[in-house]
């Protein structure tokens, strides 16, 4: 019994120092452009800050649904306290509705974020 518990404290401690998403707070997770031009690439900075007790938050890879979303992403740890960005264009180039994702996967977090933009593509106006 007395081993068993042991081996439980020791399995809930390792899980403890993991970090998890709720290390990192988006100010928004969704942005929506409404109607845009086309042709006319539209631009949105979501902001996440490193809410951890103590290590640097690392994004490991920022990645689109499709070619017509183009995610930036730093390249740096960011320290505890923190903040960072995850810039997304989109090209805008069909006409019509749109909903794109962009993933974000985090270092030692298993569960990646997902951001989304959408709005509407109407003919330039002249």
């Amino acid at each position: 019994m007395k081993q068993l518990l042991v081996l439980a404290f020791l399995c809930f401690g390792l899980v403890s120092f993991g970090q998890t998403k709720n290390d990192i707070k988006f100010t928004a997770m969704k942005h929506s452009f409404g109607k845009i031009a086309q042709n006319k690439p539209v631009t949105y900075v979501f902001t996440f800050k490193n809410t951890t007790s103590a290590k640097p938050l690392i994004v490991e890879n920022a990645t689109a649904q499709c070619g017509c979303t183009t995610p930036e992403y730093p390249k740096t740890p960011i320290k505890q306290g923190k903040s960072g960005t995850i810039k997304v264009t989109y090209n805008a180039a069909a006409m019509g509705a749109f909903t794109k994702t962009v993933t974000v996967k985090f270092a030692n977090i298993a569960e990646p974020v997902t951001l989304t933009i959408d709005g509407e593509v109407v003919a330039a106006t002249k």
